[in-house]
């Protein structure tokens, strides 16, 4: 399965939906399994859910393993609800994802992609393609 097109997909609909963009970003995290109530710091501590399994995204982005559309969903619903700053840290710390790996690289896209929603400076509207330009093999 593409995951990273499934991925941009699932996002399109959900900015379809009318959320606030705080909403928009807890919604996607369910995409990894992370609730949207008071029990996502449990879904969130342990990984989640591969609820998009498989392939799809580029290279810098890409640990060769089905998770990564979890992982991207996943961080962006921590981020929502922690920041930026903290989130970056714990992906470093706790999981031990350095900047120079696929997974790190992973991360920052999600924090970049949740601050950037947040903030307004990305729409809704556009994030489906942010997803399929920055982290999806063949872009569409």
């Amino acid at each position: 399965m593409d995951a990273c097109a499934a991925l941009a997909d699932s996002i399109a609909r959900l900015a379809d939906r009318g959320y606030s963009n705080g909403r928009f970003l807890k919604e996607l995290g369910r995409i990894a399994g992370v609730r949207r109530g008071p029990l996502w710091v449990f879904d969130a501590a342990s990984g989640g859910r591969n609820r998009l399994s498989g392939r799809g995204f580029r290279r810098p982005v890409d640990d060769q393993t089905d998770g990564q559309a979890r992982h991207f969903a996943g961080t962006v619903a921590v981020t929502a609800r922690i920041g930026g700053r903290l989130t970056r840290w714990l992906t470093v710390a706790v999981l031990r994802d350095g900047p120079d790996t696929a997974d790190g690289r992973l991360s920052e896209e999600a924090i970049e992609f949740a601050c950037a929603i947040r903030s307004g400076e990305l729409e809704q509207a556009d994030a489906s393609g942010w997803v399929r330009r920055r982290l999806c093999h063949a872009a569409a």
